[in-house]
């Protein structure tokens, strides 16, 4: 399960996201990234977040580390914006916290260049995640110290808003043609041949019982929140086999030369 700490001081609130996350502080002395259970994407954003967030790090990508973040609604009365305010007060109890990464810039693809890869890597997992936000409008990725960071994943796994086409979902392809990085080339075979044997059955366990259970009670059409984590890993790890062959990656998008001014990552870690 996720260490669990508790709320102390809402900094400020990030305006980037449709869900408002708020930077905070916590008794562990750590600043967080917080988001709510009570914003308008609900519950099973957090749910998303954290299956493909410690997904992605046993994995071996880079991801902040998540938290469980108890919430006292009482922070939210000294709040003068009455958004923000309302959001402290519906989000009492558990909630979701990833670690602030400062120093960390945005991705921006005409200032970094990715390598084949770990550009393979990436786009392999967010078809595996079915992750429909990390276009190059919201590419969904940092850069610290020249090296690149995985963030926000609630949009991810789609189907869980509808558990009855879960199994359809599971056999779908992936269209990777606005992906932030289809223009350097993923190398997707490696990318299958590495990360595919990895995403066992075991391993989505582990993931899934990272859920604290307040987040999957009454889900509609299980009985338990074991049953729900359960559903997890079957459409999941129904995703992997053949998975290379339904990541739709336009030849124009994989084969795309780097433009002038980009930099290597060892020429960004210099910066």
């Amino acid at each position: 399960m996720l260490t669990e700490v508790t709320v102390t001081r809402y900094v400020t609130p990030l305006r980037e996201g449709g869900s408002l996350p708020g930077l905070v502080e916590a008794d562990d002395h750590t600043s967080y990234v917080m988001k709510f259970t009570g914003a308008g994407q609900g519950r099973k954003t957090l749910v998303a977040e954290v299956i493909c967030g410690q997904l992605a790090r046993r994995l071996g990508f880079r991801v902040p580390g998540l938290v469980a973040l108890g919430l006292d609604p009482v922070i939210g009365l000294g709040e003068p914006d009455p958004e923000v305010q309302g959001l402290l007060k519906g989000s009492g109890g558990t909630n979701l916290g990833m670690r602030f990464l400062s120093g960390a810039l945005g991705f921006d693809p005409l200032a970094y260049a990715v390598d084949p890869a770990e550009a393979g890597r990436v786009v392999w997992f967010d078809a595996l995640i079915n992750n429909v936000d990390r276009s190059w409008r919201n590419p969904n990725m940092l850069v610290r110290d020249g090296a690149l960071w995985l963030i926000d994943h609630g949009a991810s796994m789609i189907w869980h808003h509808n558990w009855r086409g879960a199994a359809v979902w599971a056999g779908k392809p992936y269209d990777a043609g606005d992906h932030a990085l289809a223009p350097f080339g993923p190398d997707l075979a490696a990318a299958a041949a590495g990360l595919a044997p990895q995403v066992t059955e075991e391993l989505l366990a582990e993931c899934a019982a990272d859920v604290p259970d307040v987040w999957l009670t009454d889900e509609p059409g299980f009985d338990t929140p074991d049953a729900v984590r359960r559903a997890y890993v079957e459409t999941l790890l129904e995703r992997v086999p053949g998975l290379q062959e339904r990541i739709d990656l336009p030849e124009t998008a994989a084969a795309a030369r780097r433009p002038t001014g980009w930099i290597t990552k060892e020429e960004g870690a210099g910066r």
